[in-house]
């Protein structure tokens, strides 16, 4: 990567030698002297590592701001701070607000010059491990013929090239985040982030803090999905979720357009497209008071609406046939057509696309795709085993509410340290608890370590 430099420093003689020594090196540079054509060259266009120095002409920490200002567009970009009065205290503070490393004046070219190579590898990696985490929606499509499916693509066609707010509502593993993205990349905020705010995983008491961000006592700050997704489109996924309390921190954002983070003073605007999704049915959330009508109208200027797969069966083999090519593609697995769809268009696929993904990976793994038979049986397998499940869950009907939630809770933590091995990491990651909460409610339910 032929990396981009922006250094910023009021001194010319310091201009001057790091721009020479970062050229020689290989990489290019845009320059600033004062805080203000810093702020310009920052909003004209990130670079892609900079270098500031902490005391300009605006203040004695005024680089710590230009940090936080890029901090807030992208929290990828390294910052390297430099400073002619450098002291401990001023060392911390920067480091805490997101400083790559932290250097005092006169420095040592070559160990500089090691901080900025290091900085560029650091930059590569985040933006490989970005894009890997993305693959899935990068590469995957909307897949199908059903005139579900059709109206999507159409009203995905009409509504990225505005900048109006989309509620995407559909069950649980239908599609809507592909969907999301699908707009985000024809849409002109492309290049800017894509941030996801999932409301069903957070835990109580951290939705606003997630959302507004919090100004520390300490001096430093920590951003929120706002300030994130500044420039880009914000997804509030499972937005139902949310407390009413932070539903009025939300409407009144929309109506205001600004915000203050948590024990914060100051007001602050952001460019963000707002997205929503729920898995619920929202009307009867609006009727049973656990969702505000007036937060809804404004989130949903344009509604799309996903079709669970059983109302789409037309849908089945053109998903099966793209799953398998994808997953055996992956694998390095010779592709093998199904010559029997039977069993996969009579199933009820209550996890609907997901769970049909699930499927085909499963008996792409286990069949390595060599014997037609071999993978109907482990089709059968695998969908009476999914009855079952659900024929369980339902017997759950017959106790009170709070015993019910109880048992499934207990049940389908089970599974899923099962799934782990009985790793607690790596079950509560995907759960969306922390460790030590999800340690909590495995003693409060009775579960014991499965190792």
């Amino acid at each position: 990567m032929s990396a981009e430099i922006l250094i910023i420093d009021d001194n010319s003689d310091i201009r001057e030698i790091l721009n020479d020594l970062i050229i020689e090196a290989g990489y290019s540079t845009r320059i600033a002297a004062n805080y203000n054509q810093a702020l310009s060259e920052i909003d004209k266009k990130l670079p892609d590592v900079a270098i500031i120095d902490v005391k300009l002409d605006k203040g004695d920490n005024d680089g710590i701001e230009l940090l936080n200002h890029i901090k807030n567009k992208n929290t990828n970009i390294p910052v390297i701070i430099i400073s002619g009065h450098a002291n401990i205290d001023m060392a911390i503070k920067s480091l805490k607000s997101g400083a790559f490393e932290f250097i005092q004046k006169p420095f040592d070219k070559e160990r500089l010059m090691n901080f900025i190579k290091r900085a560029v590898e650091n930059l590569n990696l985040k933006i490989q491990k970005d894009n890997l985490e993305n693959k899935l929606f990068h590469t995957f499509d909307l897949i199908g013929k059903s005139q579900n499916i059709i109206s999507i693509k159409d009203q995905i066609e009409k509504v990225s090239s505005s900048e109006s707010r989309v509620f995407i509502s559909g069950p649980t593993g239908s599609g809507k985040e592909l969907v999301a993205r699908k707009i985000y990349k024809k849409s002109k905020r492309n290049t800017g982030p894509f941030i996801i705010l999932n409301g069903a995983v957070l835990e109580s008491g951290k939705y606003e803090i997630e959302l507004l961000g919090e100004e520390k006592k300490d001096g430093s700050i920590v951003y929120g999905a706002l300030e994130k997704a500044s420039g880009g489109i914000l997804l509030i996924d499972e937005v139902t979720e949310i407390p009413l309390d932070t539903q009025s921190k939300i409407l009144r954002i929309l109506i205001d357009q600004k915000f203050k983070r948590i024990n914060g003073s100051h007001d602050i605007k952001v460019d963000v497209r707002i997205f929503s999704s729920t898995s619920k049915d929202i009307k009867n959330e609006i009727k049973s008071g656990g969702f505000r009508e007036d937060l809804f109208h404004r989130l949903n200027v344009f509604s799309i609406s996903i079709d669970p797969l059983t109302k789409r069966i037309e849908d089945i083999p053109l998903l099966v046939e793209y799953f398998v090519t994808n997953i055996c593609n992956n694998y390095n697995i010779k592709p093998f057509k199904l010559q029997d769809n039977n069993y996969l268009l009579n199933y009820n696929w209550p996890g609907n696309i997901r769970e049909l993904r699930n499927l085909i990976e499963r008996v792409t793994i286990l069949s390595q795709g060599k014997n037609d038979d071999r993978i109907l049986n482990i089709i059968k397998e695998s969908l009476s085993q999914s009855e079952n499940e659900k024929f369980s869950l339902s017997e759950t009907l017959d106790y009170p509410l709070r015993e019910a939630r109880e048992n499934f809770e207990k049940e389908y933590l089970i599974t899923q340290l099962k799934k782990f091995s009985g790793n607690i990491s790596k079950t509560a990651r995907f759960v969306g608890m922390e460790r030590s909460a999800l340690h909590r409610k495995l003693k409060l339910l009775g579960v014991k370590d499965l190792n």
